[in-house]
């Protein structure tokens, strides 16, 4: 299933209708779009945002792929990557959706393509892989993973599997891509989930996964269950020859990032349980056999993590990989790494979004000062698939928002927000200049919010006079909130 569309030309028709509407409105409405539950909202009202050359930063919003565009029902919009898949010059975005809007426990879901072009308005959306092989569908990642040149795709299904699709090559658009269930992960309980990587420097890829047992495990569970890395056979599609090895086993493990955490050059394994509230790392120590070493990773002040998004960078400037993560207690925070490798990682707040709770955030240098900011969206809640009519603007809502970052990036960091809608599900960003103008654009994933969940990119914009903090690309939307005044 596929569908050819062009969303610049979809914008210009909005935007005359919306130039048209403005006409229409008394003098004094134009600048400040009320939302009906008593102030502007966050999107009509004029940004504070600048960046380094003065100007100021505003955000517009194009849509990729969603009901509307591609004719597919598209619910729990989750994970995404890209790369470019048929080696024609334009990135490609694949990207997973769970298919409901609640924990039902069916398996279904779907996986997409959006093949690029030149311009970033123009993808050619297909789909991958629909039903009870991809039931519901949380994660992917993209790398070759048998040697031909073109980038495959591994999917991990909280219902209840790991699924490999192996990419046919320069007519992929056109042509099945053959896929495997690995037998060691078939009905396994559910993978949350999935990175690629190489440890051993070899050439070839290894899977790393997460698997917390169980799509909805219960508050009081205890089992444990693996975080795992897979040995890949040189024919992937040979399902009953991809091999397991156990890192640790630990309760709901919800994480297992690979990234090389000690500076050593070898990719080491950063994980989470969500049961424990706890994030621990495996120190890579490979000498030809792949083996790791586990570590605890104690913080100051004490904090409750389960590294569900992690990123990673050396923020204090002394050479160390520091992490970025949600604590529950600070919202969005940074650990600095010790000195000591058996010292506790220092935590600064960087902020939250109270009271919409924070869930997907990326570093990136927004405002191009040469420091990382971190750009972020909150999970909104019930119901997924209607605005309620009689919510304040205390509900908690999905919201965008970025955070800019001091000169000490222990000092306070200021926060930008962008928009507050009833509903939206925001789980992962990826840094891109989209439309090749020098600055970063940002490309993510929309659930919770059906008829709207799918993916788009949001465009930075910059102005040297502050314009409205967010340009939506849909005319029918969820509902603008605006801050509760506490929070603002």
């Amino acid at each position: 299933m596929h569908a050819r569309f062009n969303a610049r030309w979809m914008r210009r028709v909005a935007g005359i209708a919306g130039a048209l509407a403005l006409i229409a409105m008394a003098p004094g409405e134009r600048a400040f779009a009320q939302s009906g539950d008593g102030g502007p909202t966050i999107a009509s009202t004029p940004t504070r945002a600048q960046a380094a050359d003065g100007s100021y930063i505003s955000w517009r919003e194009h849509i990729i792929d969603d009901l509307a565009v591609g004719g597919v029902a598209l619910a729990g919009s989750d994970g995404l990557a890209m790369a470019d898949l048929d080696l024609d010059g334009h990135l490609d975005v694949v990207s997973v959706h769970e298919s409901d809007t609640t924990y039902d426990g069916v398996p279904d879901g779907h996986v997409r393509i959006a093949y690029g072009s030149a311009d970033p308005d123009t993808w050619d959306l297909h789909t991958l892989g629909e039903g009870e092989e991809v039931g519901a569908a949380e994660d992917v990642a993209i790398g070759d993973m048998n040697g031909d040149g073109y980038p495959d795709v591994v999917v991990a299904c909280e219902l209840a599997h790991l699924i490999y699709f192996e990419n046919p090559g320069a007519a992929g658009r056109a042509e099945r891509w053959e896929r495997v269930i690995p037998a060691s992960t078939l009905d396994r309980g559910s993978y949350i989930r999935v990175f690629l990587a190489d440890f051993n420097d070899d050439g070839r890829l290894e899977v790393v996964a997460a698997n917390k047992g169980g799509q909805n495990p219960g508050r009081g569970t205890t089992e444990k269950h693996p975080v795992s890395w897979f040995a890949i056979p040189d024919e992937p599609l040979d399902g009953d020859a991809w091999v397991e090895h156990e890192l640790a086993r630990v309760i709901v493990p919800i994480n297992s990032q690979p990234f090389d955490l000690d500076g050593d050059g070898d990719l080491d394994v950063i994980g989470g349980s969500r049961m424990e509230r706890r994030i621990f790392w495996f120190e890579n120590v490979s000498s030809g056999e792949i083996a790791f070493r586990g570590h605890r990773i104690e913080i100051t002040p004490e904090a409750v993590v389960t590294g569900f998004n992690m990123e990673f960078a050396d923020l204090s400037g002394d050479g160390r990989i520091d992490i970025a993560i949600r604590d529950e207690r600070n919202g969005l925070s940074w650990l600095e790494q010790p000195a000591d490798p058996g010292g506790a990682w220092r935590l600064y707040p960087i902020g939250g979004l109270a009271p919409d709770r924070l869930v997907g955030f990326v570093l990136t240098d927004i405002n191009g000062d040469g420091r990382l900011d971190a750009f972020s969206g909150a999970y909104s809640q019930d119901p997924r698939d209607a605005d309620a009519a009689d919510l304040s603007p205390s509900h908690r809502a999905g919201r965008l928002a970025w955070f800019e970052q001091p000169e000490d990036p222990a000092g306070t960091w200021t926060r930008h927000d962008v928009s507050r809608r009833i509903r939206g599900m925001f789980d992962k960003f990826l840094v891109r200049d989209m439309d090749g103008d020098g600055d970063i654009d940002l490309i993510g994933t929309r659930g919770n919010a059906i008829p709207y969940d799918g993916v788009f990119w949001l465009e930075q914009v910059r102005s040297p006079e502050p314009l409205p903090a967010f340009d939506q690309a849909r005319e029918k939307e969820s509902r603008q909130l605006p801050l509760p005044e506490q929070f603002r």
